[in-house]
């Protein structure tokens, strides 16, 4: 047996994980550090963390040490993440989330019959096992509001056998609970304000550009190939997410550009090419002076997304690594994307001669590295093509 852990080490550890927890802005993450950290208390085989949705209650991580060494958990997880159980006080992580009572039984196959809820066997025999011992409790927000159930399973001894949950734990995993409920509020609170800023920029990017469905989705096109190069460069998440979110804003300078231009379905003239031109700059002069980080992107993207790798593009004649590789990677998400669209001024070409002309613009175009990139993501590109196209 190992040495007994005082109460003050366990409320050090504790605080510590609450650090970690308020500064985990991955979901999938945090609930694996919850169910891991909560389990590591209880010596609990396994567990789920259960959301609180309108009527009913879902899935958002499972683990169980004993099926995982069986036949893996990450196919499991998969399919449970899928389902959602009534919110009903007949089921027992309903109770708890429709109460905020904890339950701690030594066995869940045999339940009082005095309770109003009851042990639902459907895992065990979906997955051969045998649930005993369980503990839930409810993930409370400091104001009482409940935003889910963490469900541990099979407590364990020094020895390996299955025991009851020490009712001690019971207020150490309350606490975790509640900590755990307050840092996913704050990470879906994140997910909410980034969504709603990435559909502004969309409507944004939209309205300068010309107003239709196909110009909503080459900008969700290109964005999400762009993301595809960077993740392909070993780009960090932030980084790549960062790029996700700046270049939609690459054509906001069109907002300038006469519609007459924009729309001509023929050649344009020197002049009128001259004026396009300057869409680039003027994107760039719309976030000046921006201290926001995703915003100063957006302007260099803005105003060095059609400069070429051989130093003949617009608007300064930058050549090579003097192009911000944000840019750079704009640059060719963009070029594909308007090479395999239908255009005022062009129906769209086949992928194989999209490809082709990439292939060809090597050191001249674009920077040899990054279209590498992009033909190692092709897969990719083509199933992001195929979700934003025009006909869906």
């Amino acid at each position: 047996m190992g040495r007994i852990i005082s109460l003050e080490e366990h409320l050090a550890r504790l605080n510590r994980i609450g650090i970690a927890l308020s500064s985990e802005r991955d979901l999938d993450k945090l609930l694996a550090t919850i169910l891991q950290e909560a389990r590591s208390f209880t010596r609990a085989e396994g567990g789920t963390v259960y959301s609180l949705e309108a009527g009913h209650l879902r899935f958002l991580a499972t683990q169980n040490d004993a099926i995982e060494r069986r036949e893996g958990i990450s196919r499991r997880a998969s399919h449970l993440s899928e389902r959602t159980l009534p919110l009903s006080r007949e089921s027992m992580a309903g109770y708890v989330g429709l109460t905020g009572e904890v339950i701690n039984l030594p066995d869940v196959y045999r339940i009082p019959a005095d309770r109003p809820y009851r042990f639902n066997p459907e895992f065990d025999r979906r997955y051969q096992y045998r649930s005993q011992s369980m503990l839930m409790v409810p993930m409370k927000e400091p104001d009482g509001t409940i935003l889910g159930v963490l469900q541990l399973i099979n407590a364990r001894d020094g020895g390996g056998a299955v025991v009851p949950f020490d009712p001690g734990w019971e207020e150490l995993v309350l606490s975790l609970a509640s900590q755990a409920a307050v840092a996913i509020r704050n990470v879906r609170l994140t997910e909410e304000l980034k969504a709603a800023y990435l559909d502004t920029i969309f409507r944004l990017s939209v309205a300068a550009e010309y107003k239709d469905q196909e110009t909503a989705n080459h900008i969700r096109r290109m964005a999400h190939y762009s993301a595809l190069v960077a993740e392909e460069l070993g780009f960090e998440p932030d980084r790549i997410e960062t790029l996700r979110y700046a270049a939609p804003m690459h054509d906001i300078g069109k907002i300038g550009v006469p519609e007459s231009i924009l729309q001509k379905p023929g050649r344009l003239t020197p002049e009128e090419f001259d004026q396009m031109k300057q869409h680039t700059v003027m994107g760039a002069n719309i976030f000046e002076g921006t201290q926001v980080p995703v915003l100063q992107i957006s302007a260099s993207i803005a105003l060095t997304h059609h400069e070429k790798h051989d130093g003949s593009g617009y608007p300064r004649g930058l050549r090579g690594e003097e192009i911000p590789i944000e840019g750079r990677i704009t640059a060719v998400a963009d070029v594909f994307d308007a090479l395999s669209s239908n255009r005022c001024y062009k129906p769209a070409f086949p992928i194989e001669r999209c490809l082709q002309i990439l292939d060809e613009e090597r050191g001249r175009h674009f920077h040899p590295d990054l279209v590498s990139a992009f033909m190692s993501r092709l897969a990719d590109v083509l199933t992001i093509r195929e979700h934003y196209s025009s006909s869906r």
